[in-house]
């Protein structure tokens, strides 16, 4: 089962990075082909004559037979899930929508947001009814003149909404919001749009789950009155419930830095933790139960009712919970276990580990895109490969312990029995006997649980750099202290206080949050020291490849051949080739902020950053997306930080950026008392503001501001922006004379500077890439200053169906009649602009990194 299972999981991550679905040839040659493979391993195993080419041939026939299970499966799943979708024409128009809410709400500054299970479709697109309609919608609630209502999980409603199909910020080496939307099934998201006409239904759900999102409700409203307040309150309901959207900003970047994130979701440690101590409790009441005069180990083995009584509050407490893929592979772990020591049968640990894996695949495809998925399963792989042949018992303490010996207190042992199972189990727990020998239990103890840290921490740091773009160096010595913290004293508080009655649990929740504040403060010390994280670049197949490579070399079984050559795999990691362009060339990103603005410009050893999207005040791309895209790419600092102008859609993410990144300078077009100006020179930036005529050059790429005009900053901020042009060298690496390649960055100028820059200079506005003015505003984009410009290539910053319907018609049209290449960040997602004398290529996310639940409908 383990190849099979491994073949079907590796099928599920293949399909999962197609552009699109399998069509029926491609249909035909998977039944086909696991049709034969599934009688070549029939063949060829069941010869049973040991030649090496038929066993081998065998197992990997076998093993490809569950690579097209896998992907077949995974493709029928999509094709349902796909199936529902709302009508493009249905898409920013009001509707109405009864249902429920179906999910615990996770609130936030500007409200809540959960999921609504919709029962029946209403409003003036009713008659457009489909059988393919959603039936889970994701929705935020924004109170306006009423305050929010309460939000119970299983309330029924009729809601006035505007929604639209799921779409997320497409950019190069960032998280897929989409697939997260598809493996919650998720197929729109909107919101109330009228909160006054909201009408609460009569009758509430109460099924089961509903049942189980009341509890986790619950739960938390007691800990937010409680707690109140408190700095690590979200830490607190992210361990009772598994919801982690209270969890501050501070919180996350310190666990992040030292490593300890895990600690915050319910993981496979806390479910073990609760399966432990409700197992010791059932066998320890199950040992002294009686039933008719008869005792109860007498029917039922002790041991297997610990386990049943385990597996049983394993499964309350992962329902609880909310079942992420930690969560649930750690119950199908302990499910696997339980069956088969009820069957009475031994299983291998590489077993158990292959069956939660194919049983979460099962029951979700799309985990292989979650971090968490591969976290989990290679945190445990790496546990069990690490332990291969390294004995735990002397052989003469721990022969043939069978069911019946492992419980002392069964009526079946006989006293000589006893007396053998007492001497056996302190032969293998306290060896030699006595203070040296419980010593040296200790010291073993402590040496295991070195070994397993390590192993984890080898094994998962690839993994972290590729999805968070870093190595927490000091992660092994942070979870020395914050696992048994959290495990020993944070986690059985927060659970126990679910338990007790009041005033009990407050006092519990409040127990927790100091020993959360202890452990803080001490992470706080870690963090600080300056070798606690090291930051790379996002690493490529090749270079994640090796260093699995290495991993698999380092923590090999002890005689492994050449052990010593493996730290060297790691080089492509750890000293990944240079990415950027080359001396005299420049590469341009616009990223894909929503409505906003946000262009890297990197030049061989420089970069510069032109304005930082939206802040805490929309929908923060600053911290979301700009902050954790430059430090994917490996940008530790910026030469300059560019804000063109004071609005919120250019300037709210500078904080974020001044926050997280160093910067050498920082450029505005703001009002001298924005208080951007006293971050930046608190955090050692030089400051200037713009003006044109200044002038610098980076690598052989040379810098030019075009817009405001030196002097006092008046008007409104669209007046005074930054305008900035970049252009490449007039000869490449090989001195070949070729003609210069420029960029223009217009911010938000509108006609009136667009005609003071074509009057001033127009061959100084010449360039062949140019980030459209204004988000293609109907006020700007003018025919003389497009003249001007002819560009080759025009980028659109444009976020998705956005309120201020950009693209205008008509000035979308101008750039058409032009035969210009364009991009929309809206349709296309992040574009990657490769400029050199003479040359240029243009790479959009959505073509290059396409994947087939992307709605292809963005771009009509």
């Amino acid at each position: 089962m383990r190849v099979i299972w491994c073949g079907f999981a590796l099928g599920v991550i293949v399909l999962q990075r197609q552009a699109a679905l399998p069509g029926w040839g491609v249909w035909t040659g998977l039944v086909l082909a696991t049709t034969f493979a599934a009688g070549w391993a029939t063949w060829a195993l069941g010869r049973g004559d040991g030649r090496r080419w038929r066993v081998v041939s065998g197992w990997a026939a076998v093993w490809l037979a569950g690579g097209c299970a896998g992907v077949g499966y995974a493709s029928w799943r999509a094709e349902l899930r796909l199936a529902e979708a709302l009508p493009a024409a249905w898409q920013a128009r009001d509707l109405d929508v009864s249902g429920s809410i179906s999910s615990l709400p996770s609130y936030g500054a500007n409200g809540a947001s959960f999921l609504f299970r919709v029962e029946s479709w209403g409003g003036p697109h009713a008659s457009m009814r489909a059988a393919s309609l959603p039936r889970l919608i994701q929705l935020s609630w924004v109170p306006r003149e009423t305050p929010l209502p309460p939000l119970v999980p299983g309330s029924r409603w009729r809601l006035p909404v505007r929604l639209k199909r799921p779409h997320g910020n497409g950019n190069f080496g960032l998280r897929d919001t989409e697939a997260a939307l598809l493996a919650r099934g998720v197929r729109a998201t909107g919101y109330v749009s009228d909160p006054a006409r909201a009408t609460r239904l009569p009758v509430d759900d109460s099924g089961v789950g509903v049942r189980i999102e009341r509890a986790r409700a619950a739960l938390r409203s007691r800990i937010d009155a409680v707690l109140g307040d408190a700095p690590h309150r979200g830490i607190v309901i992210a361990l009772a419930t598994g919801a982690q959207d209270s969890v501050s900003d501070a919180d996350w970047r310190l666990m992040r830095n030292t490593g300890t994130s895990h600690l915050v979701a319910i993981s496979g440690l806390h479910l073990a933790f609760v399966a432990g101590l409700a197992g010791w409790l059932a066998g320890a009441l199950w040992r002294r139960a009686r039933w008719r005069g008869v005792e109860a180990p007498l029917l039922m083995p002790a041991q297997k009712a610990a386990v049943a009584g385990a597996l049983i509050a394993a499964g309350i407490y992962a329902a609880l919970a909310g079942f992420n893929v930690p969560v649930q592979r750690a119950l199908w772990m302990l499910a696997v276990v339980a069956l088969a020591l009820f069957a009475g049968r031994e299983v291998a640990r590489s077993h158990v580990l292959a069956w939660a894996l194919g049983l979460v695949l099962l029951r979700d495809p799309w985990a292989v895109t979650a971090a968490g998925f591969w976290l989990s399963f290679c945190a445990v792989a790496a546990i069990l490969f690490a332990a291969t042949g390294v004995p735990r018992l002397s052989k003469d303490a721990s022969q043939a312990l069978s069911v019946d010996e492992l419980d002392p207190m069964h009526d079946r042992a006989e006293p000589k029995e006893r007396q053998r199972w007492l001497r056996r189990l302190a032969a293998a727990v306290v060896p030699g006997g006595g203070w040296p020998g419980a010593a040296r239990r200790i010291a073993a103890r402590a040496g295991d649980s070195a070994r397993v840290q390590w192993a984890v921490t080898l094994a998962l740091a690839p993994l972290t750099a590729y999805w968070f773009a870093q190595i927490p160096l000091i992660g092994p010595f942070a979870n020395a202290f914050a696992i048994p913290c959290v495990s020993m004293l944070v986690t059985p508080l927060v659970i126990g206080s679910a338990a007790l009655p009041a005033p009990l649990d407050a006092v519990a929740l409040r127990a927790a949050h100091t020993c959360l504040d202890w452990l803080a403060e001490v992470l706080r010390a870690l963090e600080g020291l300056p070798w606690a994280v090291l930051r790379l670049p996002q690493p490529g197949s090749w270079a994640l490849g090796c260093a699995a490579v290495g991993v698999a070399w380092c923590l090999a079984p002890r005689g492994w051949p050449m052990r010593w050559l493996a730290p060297f795999t790691w080089l492509p990691l750890l000293m990944p080739a240079p990415t950027g362009p080359l001396p005299g060339q420049f590469r341009l990103t616009a990223l894909d902020i929503g409505q906003g603005t946000s262009v890297l410009v990197e030049t061989a050893r420089h970069t510069l950053l032109f304005d930082a999207g939206p802040g805490p005040e929309s929908t923060q791309a600053g911290e979301r997306i700009v902050v954790p895209f430059l430090q994917a790419h490996g940008i530790a600092r910026l030469d300059t930080l560019m804000i063109s102008h004071d609005d919120s859609d250019h300037s709210g993410g500078a904080q974020a950026v001044l926050d997280s990144i160093d910067v050498g300078e920082f450029a505005a077009g703001i009002l001298p008392a924005h208080p951007l100006w006293v971050s930046a020179r608190a955090k050692g930036a030089q400051t200037v503001q713009c003006a044109a005529g200044q002038r610098w050059q980076w690598d052989g790429v040379d810098f030019e501001v075009l817009w405001p005009d030196a002097g006092p900053l008046t008007g409104k901020p669209n007046g005074h922006c930054c305008v900035l042009r970049v252009t490449t060298a007039a000869s490449d690496a090989f001195e070949t004379p070729r003609a210069p390649v420029s960029a223009l960055i217009a911010a938000d100028i509108e006609a009136g500077v667009e005609r003071t820059l074509v009057a001033r200079d127009p061959g100084r506005l010449r360039a062949q890439v140019l980030i459209v003015p204004h988000h293609g505003s109907r006020t700007s984009s003018t025919e003389p200053f497009l003249d001007s410009v002819w560009p080759l290539v025009a980028i659109f910053q444009v976020g998705y169906l956005n309120r201020f319907h950009h693209p205008y018609p008509g000035v979308y049209t101008r750039y058409l009649a032009r035969r210009i290449e364009l991009a929309r960040s809206d349709a296309d997602g992040a574009a990657r602009v490769d400029a050199r004398p003479g040359a240029l290529a243009v790479e959009r996310f959505r073509d290059t990194q396409r994947r087939y639940w992307m709605d292809a409908s963005t771009r009509d």
